[in-house]
């Protein structure tokens, strides 16, 4: 379904606004964003000539339902995607990129691991940055009525950029959700965040690696990122430690963690009053991290707790730690299995954040609350011996 230029949008002006949110006709939905453009104080003709060309991708709703990687462990995806060939690429980048990264760490104090992590997870370091029209893209997630409110502004955001010449709704591509370049910022962050770091007089995110890498430094600066402080480490636990008091829903300070025994596999810990939580991906048997308050700001970028983790943990490797001990964790549960126990869950009246099967941090805080009800160890790791007594 395409658009037909201004004169469908003049003759949908009328159409009420509220069957224009999300949803129904797209004639109608985009006569309904055209409108709101037009009050914003764009001029018609920007408009029209930016919809032109908009139509409905169903690809993107297909890519959009089914996000089956964040169905895996810690380890088994990060295992996946940290390969050796991501770990030389990182420290090739490192030095070609030397300058930049020094600038980024004075301006933004964000370590390049950080951002040489990020660079690789989302586009390989700029090598798959995603075909997807990100206009397209847009409108089809913002007509769709699952998330309307997050991808609708992106539009208009888009719309912006266009006028600045920075953005062409025929050609510019990138992921199926609308996130643009190197290191896949939507256009909204892009307006935001977006900084020229080759001089050139535009932010190029698809192109310019300065640009990219300090708009990215720039966004996690605006997130809250905290200059000069770690962000994840691994840890060596006693076996004694209370399990109910692990997990990102539980913080003390890093000097009450030491003298519970807590100790750093390498290197030290942080500042004793830095807050921190006891990160466990996999459960008491498993790896262990101490996340500092800068590991908070890595679910403003991304939502997924294993996504999240499995970057905060490149970013620590790229900037000198060891291989994690995977430990000997207990069997995780199947998709089918995982969404059995959400279910069980939400009857007991947790909030999971979705029957979808994914282990997020929603789900992780209800299997904890039910581990210290139930007298198991409260690790926040789901077993089959959990669901069976649910």
């Amino acid at each position: 379904m395409r658009w037909t230029g201004i004169f469908m949008v003049l003759a949908l002006a009328a159409a009420p606004a509220k069957a224009q949110d999300c949803g129904g006709s797209f004639n109608g939905f985009l006569a309904g964003l055209a409108q709101q453009a037009v009050s914003m104080g764009h001029s018609r003709s920007t408009v029209d000539r930016f919809l032109q060309t908009a139509r409905l991708d169903p690809s993107v709703i297909k890519a959009d339902r089914a996000q089956g990687v964040f169905q895996l462990d810690f380890v088994t995806f990060s295992r996946r995607v940290i390969s050796q060939n991501r770990m030389d690429n990182g420290l090739r980048n490192a030095q070609k990129w030397d300058a930049v990264f020094d600038r980024i760490e004075r301006d933004y104090g964000v370590s390049r691991g950080v951002l040489l992590a990020f660079w690789a997870l989302e586009t390989d370091y700029g090598a798959v940055q995603g075909n997807f029209n990100t206009l397209n893209a847009l409108i089809t997630l913002a007509h769709d009525c699952r998330r309307p409110d997050l991808f609708r502004p992106q539009i208009f955001a888009a719309l912006t950029l266009y006028e600045r010449g920075d953005f062409d709704p025929a050609t510019t591509t990138g992921a199926w959700a609308g996130e643009i370049g190197m290191v896949q910022m939507l256009p909204g962050d892009i307006l935001k965040n977006g900084t020229d770091g080759d001089g050139d007089g535009h932010v190029r995110l698809k192109t310019s690696a300065p640009d990219a890498l300090m708009s990215g430094a720039r966004l996690l600066h605006d997130l809250g990122w905290r200059a000069g402080e770690p962000w994840l480490q691994e840890v060596i636990l006693p076996a004694d430690l209370d399990w109910s008091k692990t997990g990102l829903n539980h913080k003390q300070s890093v000097a009450d963690w030491a003298r519970a025994g807590v100790k750093p596999r390498a290197g030290s810990l942080g500042a004793g009053g830095l807050p921190a939580s006891i990160l466990l991906p996999m459960g008491r048997k498993g790896p262990a991290f101490i996340a500092y308050p800068n590991f908070d700001v890595y679910f403003e970028w991304n939502q997924s707790f294993v996504y999240v983790t499995t970057a905060a943990y490149f970013a620590t490797r790229l900037s000198g730690a060891p291989v994690f001990d995977a430990g000997n964790p207990e069997p995780g549960l199947s998709g089918a299995e995982m969404k059995a126990l959400q279910q069980k869950l939400v009857a007991r009246g947790h909030d999971v954040g979705g029957v979808d099967g994914i282990l997020g941090e929603k789900t992780r805080e209800a299997v904890q609350s039910e581990q210290v009800r139930l007298g198991l160890p409260a690790d926040a790791w789901p077993t089959r011996a959990l669901l069976e007594r649910l």
